[in-house]
């Protein structure tokens, strides 16, 4: 579908009035300026349970090209986009050359923007069909296309671009919808507009269509207040965490709850709570430790790829709560996307060729951490 902007005031105080948490979003550094350079269904609840051994981790293929979105076949086989080239990569489990499967047409790379999320149909044994956010010309935009050939189809098309704050994941929930998050595009006042797409979590139909059961009918908006939203995770009781970067003061892991409002750009981290208009991160760091980028969660821990903080986060999942994160992997340099494959390892990508990484021998790379 064409995305379109509601006339009207009774949507905005519908979905506005049932909201309650306070985003801070994106850009891979601290501050609103510019870049200076540049799930197969949901990680959760079909996940195996055993916690992955991050000392066991094995180098599954390098030299990609800024890796982005990760996601897996029925198979095992992984997908892997390069942001900046518009390719998708086809990996094993075992490693070797990543085979090309596609090349999106229309990519318009720059800044953040580019070839961005990927996932696989929950139905894909029957349908062979693999969905990619990535930024055109003009927006960003969703679209659809089989592996076995064809044009994409655009699903999903008018989220606002810029060099920074495009969002980007995608992800089947255990519902069958497909989520999307999205950056405010540099517009902060778009995050609390009900009638942008721009600083949001989306719900959709695999076809693009608001999703049945949204906060507002006939809206594609599943949560708002956001500032760039690049991980979105399923815990086994099917509730949602998204990631989110922050400006100046703290980046954020959100719990996602259907027409709440995360706060940004009144709100950086925890703040004003009062009467229940903004809902606080259950996890922040500072700026400089973080920048949060992909999220999965697998064996009663969710795991936090941090870019600008070079580093994974591991934190412990604990009913509506998280616990104290603990930092590793500190030694590859800046990390996008996690996540857990159908055998339970855990997939992590570097973002050193992303124009704001030093680049090591190699990069970027996949890399794998079995579970235990």
């Amino acid at each position: 579908m064409r995305y379109h902007v509601w006339a009207g005031s009774a949507l905005a105080v519908l979905l506005v009035a049932g909201t309650a948490g306070c985003g801070n979003g994106d850009t891979d550094a601290t501050g609103p300026g510019p870049d200076p350079g540049p799930v197969a269904s949901s990680t959760a609840s079909s996940s195996p349970s055993a916690a992955p051994d991050l000392d066991a981790g094995e180098e599954l293929a390098r030299g990609i090209d800024v890796p982005w979105g990760l996601a897996f076949l029925p198979g095992g086989d992984a997908l892997v986009a390069e942001r900046n080239t518009g390719r998708i990569l086809r990996l094993s489990p075992g490693g070797g050359t990543p085979e090309q499967v596609t090349e999106v047409p229309g990519v318009t790379a720059g800044g953040e923007g580019g070839l961005l999320g990927l996932a696989v149909s929950p139905d894909f044994a029957d349908d062979d069909l693999v969905y990619a956010y990535f930024t055109a010309a003009d927006d960003n935009r969703i679209v659809r296309f089989r592996l076995d050939g064809g044009q994409p189809d655009v699903v999903f098309s008018g989220i606002p671009k810029a060099s920074f704050h495009n969002g980007g994941r995608i992800a089947f929930g255990p519902d069958g919808m497909l989520y999307v998050g999205t950056g405010d595009a540099g517009d902060t006042s778009s995050s609390q507009d009900p009638a942008s797409p721009a600083g949001k979590i989306l719900r959709l139909t695999a076809d693009g269509e608001p999703a049945p059961g949204n906060p507002t009918a006939g809206s594609p908006v599943y949560s708002l207040g956001h500032r760039n939203v690049q991980g979105l995770a399923w815990d086994p009781e099917g509730r949602l965490f998204a990631t989110e970067f922050g400006q100046n003061d703290v980046d954020e892991v959100n719990l996602i709850e259907a027409g709440r409002n995360y706060g940004w750009p009144e709100v950086e981290g925890e703040g004003d709570t009062a009467g229940g208009r903004y809902t606080n991160p259950l996890v922040t760091w500072s700026t400089r430790e973080a920048s949060p980028s992909g999220i999965a969660i697998t064996g009663g821990n969710a795991y936090v790829a941090a870019l600008r903080g070079e580093r994974l986060w591991v934190v412990l999942l604990d009913g509506d709560r998280l616990g104290e994160p603990s930092a590793r992997l500190d030694g590859y340099g800046r990390l996008r996307t996690v996540q857990v494959a159908p055998d339970g390892a855990l997939w992590v990508t570097t973002s050193n060729t992303d124009g704001r990484g030093d680049v090591r021998d190699g990069d970027d790379r996949v890399l794998r951490f079995p579970a235990r």
